[in-house]
């Protein structure tokens, strides 16, 4: 049955899922913060800033007016960035549908309370319903009807149920899986390695070096995730594994973009001031060194990209003090 969605974020991201949506047959809102950019959109029917060469179908409404966005809604598509999410649900909470039921697409950990967006989602607007969509999905691909497989994942079996039949598609494969935080935690700290691959491919550093970081570094985020409460097989599933290769290989990925930069001799200062797409994984890497610390997990590679993020650490004594350290066994990893 068609439903009627509101899309929270004009960023590449919200407007594919905004298009994928109407293209299934569901009403479809989007929204942006920006009422200037909204007016952009509206005119030109196209995102020419975060997803070009993707035209937006002229029945989509778009704009910048939250309460009467909000108007009549089945579900909301929160495609917000994580940092940002709070500011923009708390315009939601005098309004927002009691029974509502919300699905984050917003891969991060919220650096002051180290909140994941489901549970921010939670803080803000209470009790309601909330789903998370994550796995390998550039929106550059989605947008163009590449194949692509994801997972929806909520306490609520029934609301995954839901996501799934909602966003499924013949191009988009919809897998769902109960373990809520292992899920949204993959999508979110996977990011911290691609900036890791970045740097690895900035210095020039080869194949083997890649292999080695993302195997370690899926290692690196089921040790923590599993402290957290997540179950470890998750992280070698869509949203963990099939998320992680993907960030790290792919020319679309900001993360690995903000590495390469920085691999490349630039300052995270000049990276960020050049970009107009937020890259989650500057912002997440705080929050997992932090997590890590609170939790005592060992996280050898969080902590080395925290140090050239914002300690200014050379990104090439930061591999070879990775690369030195001592010697251990990789089983007790794989237990």
């Amino acid at each position: 049955m068609p439903k009627k969605v509101l899309v929270l974020g004009a960023g590449g991201w919200g407007t594919c899922l905004a298009i994928h949506l109407h293209r299934k047959g569901h009403q479809t809102r989007l929204w942006g913060h920006s009422a200037e950019y909204v007016e952009w959109l509206r005119r030109y029917r196209e995102n020419t800033r975060y997803l070009p060469g993707i035209s937006i179908p002229e029945d989509i409404e778009i704009t910048s007016e939250l309460r009467a966005a909000v108007e009549g809604l089945d579900l909301l598509v929160m495609a917000v960035p994580t940092q940002f999410c709070r500011s923009v649900l708390i315009h939601l909470v005098e309004f927002f549908p009691k029974d509502g039921a919300v699905v984050s697409v917003s891969k991060g950990i919220e650096n002051d309370t180290l909140l994941r967006p489901s549970d921010i989602i939670r803080d803000v607007l209470g009790k309601v319903r909330v789903a998370v969509l994550a796995g390998p999905s550039h929106c550059e691909e989605i947008a163009r009807c590449l194949p692509t497989i994801v997972v929806a994942s909520s306490k609520d079996e029934d609301l995954s149920r839901q996501v799934q039949q909602t966003f499924v598609a013949e191009h988009l494969r919809v897998y769902t899986n109960p373990d809520m935080v292992g899920v949204e935690f993959g999508a979110a700290v996977k990011n911290v390695i691609a900036i890791a691959a970045g740097i690895l491919d900035g210095l020039a550093l080869g194949d083997n070096a890649k292999a080695s970081l993302l195997s370690r570094g899926m290692i690196e985020i089921a040790r923590l995730g599993v402290a957290l409460g997540a179950k470890k097989n998750t992280f070698f599933g869509i949203s963990g594994l099939g998320d992680l290769v993907t960030t790290c290989v792919s020319p679309y990925g900001r993360n690995r973009e903000v590495g390469f930069r920085i691999g490349k001799g630039q300052k995270l200062s000049a990276v960020l001031s050049g970009m107009e797409k937020v890259a989650e994984g500057v912002w997440t890497t705080r929050s997992a060194r932090a997590l890590a610390r609170k939790h005592n997990v060992d996280s050898p590679i969080i902590q080395e990209v925290f140090r050239v993020l914002y300690e200014d650490k050379d990104p090439a004594h930061a591999v070879r003090d990775l690369m030195v350290r001592s010697p251990k066994s990789e089983a007790e990893d794989l237990i």
